[in-house]
C-alpha cells in the first residue's frame, strides 16, 4: 500500500478507435505536465472509499484510474492495459468496491454471499490485491457488523481456516485459480452471485498454464455480471479470452509520450560477469550510495536460497522469496522486506509480478532472465510510482546469447555487456560505490536474548561452578554406594572406589563354581569372554569355551 501523496498523473492525448465489428471500443490516452489528474472524489467515488484513501496518501489518479473509473462505475465491461506500477490494482478495486456497497449500482444487497471475485496468479499478488481492498474499504458497510469483508484464498493455508470465513459471511473474494476452483467444487465457494469479476495479471495467468481453470471458473458466475481484464502486456490468448466472456468491452492504454515497455525512470546497466564472481560483485553494488530496497532475482530456487545466505553472511540484512519455502516464510519475509527489517530480497520470478512495494531503489538480475517479459516485469519493481531505479542484470558467458534476443526485443542498445568484476573501476562509477568497499559488511554480534547467557555465571573469584549434575558410578553394572555427586550429596574418592572394586573381585573368586559338582575341589570359575570367530572357529587359534564345556558335559553323562 502506498504511504505517501503521489503525484498528479496528467493526460494530453486521448484517442478513440472503434472496430469494424464494433465489439471493442480502444481508447489510448498519453501523458504530459500540463493536466491535472482529477481526485477520486471528483470522478464520483463514495465518500467512504476517498477517506480511507486519503488516509494512505492517495488522493489523485493515475492515468490508467482516471480513464477507467467513468466506465467501471457505470458497470461497463472494460479490458485495462498499463505498465507495472501504474496503479491498476485501484483502477478496477475501487469500482468494484463502490458498486457493491451501493444500493441500485446493479449488484444485489450484501447477505454474506461473495458479491466481487478478484482472480490473480499468484500468492503474493492475492495478498496484496487484498490488503489494498481491505485498506480502501475500511469505512464501507459490509454483510457483518464489522463492515465489508475481503477474503484471500490461495493454496498453501490450510482449508479450514478459509471454509470458516466463508461460512461466516464473505463480501469480496481475492484468490488464485487452483484454490477457487477446489473450494467452488467441494460447495464451499459460491459463486452464483458474482456482480463484478476481475482478472488481474491475465497473461501471468495464462503463462503459468492456469487459462483452463479461469475458464472453468467463468462458467460458474452469472451470465450478467461485470467483468473487467487487467494486465500488463495482451498476447492474443487473452484477448480471445475476453472476446469470449466479455461483453462488448473498452480497451483503454495509458501510456507515456514515446513510451517503450520498460520505466525510462529506470537507468538499465548490463554487466557480463563470471559466476564465481557474481556474489562479491553484489555485496559491493549493496553498498553503492543511495541505495534502498533491493530486489535480486533468480531462475532458479536453489540459487536464491544459496545467495540470500551468502548475503547473511556477509552481513546483509536479506531474506528469500521462492518456490521451497512454506507459504508462512515467505510472507514473513516480505512483510519484514516491506516494513523494513531487511531491505534485501532475493526471489525467483514467482515475486516478479504484483509485489506491490514503491520505495524498491535497486533491482539486481543474479541470473538472466529467460525472456523479454520476464525482463520487463523483474525491473518493473523499481521506477514504481513516478520514482527513478536502478536496474543491473549480470550475464553470465552461457547467457549472452539469450541476452542479446531480449536486448533486440526490447531495443535497450545492450547487445554486447561489458566484461566486469568486483574491482573493476568502472562498477564503482557507474553505481558510485566508495573505494574501500569490500565483499563484506562489518556488524557486531548479535546480543543474546534478554535473561539468557551462552556462558555460564561466574563466582565472586572468577572461577566456574561446578556443573551441577548426577554421576554415578558402576562395577559390573552394579551402582557402588557413595558415588552420587549432585548437590547435596558425597562423593566416594578414588581410593574408596578402589577398595571397593577389589572387595568386589574377592568375593567373586571364594563362590563355588557350579551347582552338582565338588564344591571343595572346584575351581574358582573363570570369566567368560567373547572372541570373534570366523566361519566357527576362534579367530585367534584359541579354543572356543562354550564347545569345550559342552563335551565336558557329555562325557560326565
Amino acid at each position: 500500500m502506498r504511504a505517501e501523496t503521489r503525484k498528479a498523473r496528467p493526460l494530453s492525448k486521448i484517442t478513440v478507435d472503434h472496430e469494424d465489428d464494433a465489439t471493442e471500443t480502444t481508447v489510448s490516452a498519453q501523458l504530459d505536465s500540463t493536466h491535472i489528474a482529477p481526485t477520486f472524489g471528483e470522478l464520483g467515488v463514495r465518500d467512504e472509499i476517498v477517506r480511507a484513501l486519503a488516509e494512505v496518501g492517495i488522493e489523485r489518479t493515475f492515468a490508467i484510474q482516471e480513464l477507467t473509473l467513468p466506465l467501471a462505475l457505470a458497470g461497463d465491461d472494460l479490458i485495462g492495459q498499463a505498465r507495472t506500477g501504474m496503479g491498476k490494482t485501484f483502477g478496477f478495486g475501487v469500482p468494484l468496491l463502490h458498486r457493491i456497497a451501493t444500493e441500485g449500482s446493479g449488484t444485489t444487497t450484501l447477505d454474506g454471499t461473495p458479491r466481487a471475485l478478484v482472480i490473480v496468479p499468484t500468492r503474493e499478488l492475492c495478498i496484496q490485491v487484498a490488503g489494498d481492498l481491505v485498506n480502501a474499504s475500511k469505512y464501507l458497510p459490509g454483510s457483518r457488523k464489522s463492515g465489508l469483508e475481503v477474503l484471500s484464498i490461495y493454496g498453501g493455508r490450510p482449508y479450514e481456516q478459509q471454509i470458516d470465513e466463508l461460512k461466516k459471511g464473505v463480501d469480496v473474494v481475492v484468490g488464485t485459480p487452483g484454490r477457487l476452483l477446489d473450494l467452488a467444487n467441494q460447495g464451499h465457494l459460491i459463486l452464483g452471485k458474482i456482480g463484478v469479476l476481475v482478472m488481474d495479471e491475465a497473461d501471468e495467468m495464462l503463462d503459468l498454464g492456469f487459462l483452463p481453470d479461469i475458464e472453468r471458473i467463468l462458467t460458474m458466475v452469472p451470465e450478467r455480471r461485470q467483468t473487467m481484464l487487467f494486465s500488463a502486456t495482451m498476447p492474443g490468448p487473452i484477448i480471445t479470452l475476453a472476446r469470449t466472456f466479455l461483453n462488448r468491452p473498452t480497451h483503454i492504454r495509458a501510456e507515456e509520450p514515446e513510451s517503450s515497455a520498460v520505466h525510462e525512470r529506470t537507468n538499465q546497466l548490463v554487466y557480463r560477469a563470471h559466476a564465481l564472481d557474481k556474489a562479491e560483485l553484489v555485496a559491493r553494488v549493496l553498498q553503492a550510495e543511495g541505495r534502498g530496497a533491493t530486489m535480486i532475482f533468480t531462475r532458479t530456487k536453489r540459487t536464491a536460497q544459496k545467495v540470500a545466505d551468502d548475503l547473511v553472511e556477509r552481513g546483509f540484512a536479506c531474506g528469500a522469496v521462492h518456490g521451497d519455502l512454506g507459504q508462512i516464510a515467505r510472507e514473513k519475509a516480505l512483510d519484514r522486506f516491506r516494513a523494513g527489517k531487511i531491505d534485501v530480497l532475493v526471489a525467483t520470478d514467482v515475486a516478479a509480478r504484483g509485489i506491490d512495494i514503491d520505495d524498491v531503489t535497486h533491482v539486481i538480475n543474479y541470473q538472466c532472465p529467460e525472456d523479454e517479459k520476464t525482463y520487463v516485469h523483474r525491473i518493473g519493481r523499481t521506477g514504481r510510482a513516478g520514482r527513478t531505479g536502478t536496474a543491473i542484470t549480470l550475464v553470465d558467458w552461457d547467457d549472452v546469447p539469450r541476452w542479446q534476443l531480449i536486448d533486440k526485443a526490447l531495443d535497450l542498445g545492450f547487445p554486447e555487456p561489458v566484461e566486469t568484476y568486483s574491482s573493476s573501476p568502472h562498477l564503482y562509477e557507474d553505481l558510485n560505490i566508495p573505494e574501500g568497499a569490500t565483499g563484506r559488511v562489518r556488524k557486531a554480534a548479535p546480543a543474546a536474548a534478554e535473561g539468557e547467557s551462552r556462558e555460564r555465571p561466574k563466582r565472586e573469584d572468577g572461577s566456574k561452578p561446578r556443573r551441577n549434575r548426577t554421576r554415578r558410578r558402576t562395577v559390573r553394572g552394579k551402582e557402588v554406594a557413595g558415588t552420587e555427586n549432585a548437590a547435596g550429596t558425597t562423593e566416594a574418592g578414588s581410593s574408596e572406589t578402589e577398595a571397593s572394586e577389589a572387595k568386589a573381585s574377592e568375593a567373586s573368586a571364594e563362590k563355588p563354581a557350579a551347582a552338582g559338582g565338588d564344591a571343595a575341589a572346584a575351581p574358582a570359575r573363570r570369566r567368560r569372554r567373547r572372541r570373534r570367530t570366523r566361519s566357527g572357529g576362534d579367530a585367534a587359534g584359541q579354543k572356543d569355551t562354550s564347545s569345550t564345556e559342552t563335551v565336558s558335559t557329555s562325557a560326565a553323562q
